[in-house]
């Protein structure tokens, strides 16, 4: 699915609203995602805490929300922007790839949660479209 000029305005224009609050997005996401998912913790099972709001979901929620903020910021070149990603997910992490559309969908359940007068079907339909690309992006390396 690709991105139009569209779609890349309006993913630009909603991160320009909710980046200032992409930890707690980030955060939140990736917390719901190790809750209503539950295998997806068997990468982090070196954590002592994996409950939602435990400073290391905390973090890492941080760092996925860097990520995003980065192919924000690249949305004209997604694959180049995460390669460098998918590379360390694919080789060294060994991360199930189908796990980056889990994560999408908490990203979007999130920012509509937080975000509902922001969150048109206008806006879900360009930021689901970005995420899927970014997952996409990412399993690039699986191939």
């Amino acid at each position: 699915m690709s991105l139009t000029a569209k779609d890349m305005s309006v993913v630009k224009g909603l991160w320009a609203k909710i980046s200032s609050k992409a930890d707690e997005i980030g955060a939140e996401a990736f917390g719901r995602m190790l809750t209503v998912y539950p295998q997806t913790k068997t990468y982090f099972s070196h954590w002592s805490d994996l409950n939602p709001g435990s400073a290391h979901v905390k973090k890492h929620g941080k760092t996925i929300m860097g990520a995003v903020a980065d192919a924000v910021a690249k949305i004209d070149d997604l694959p180049a922007a995460l390669s460098q990603l998918s590379e360390l997910h694919a080789s060294k992490l060994r991360v199930d790839p189908s796990n980056f559309k889990i994560l999408a969908h908490n990203i979007i359940v999130v920012t509509a949660m937080l975000f509902p007068a922001d969150f048109t079907p206008e806006v879900h339909v360009s930021l689901d479209k970005f995420l899927q690309n970014l997952a996409w992006c990412l399993a690039e390396r699986y191939r």
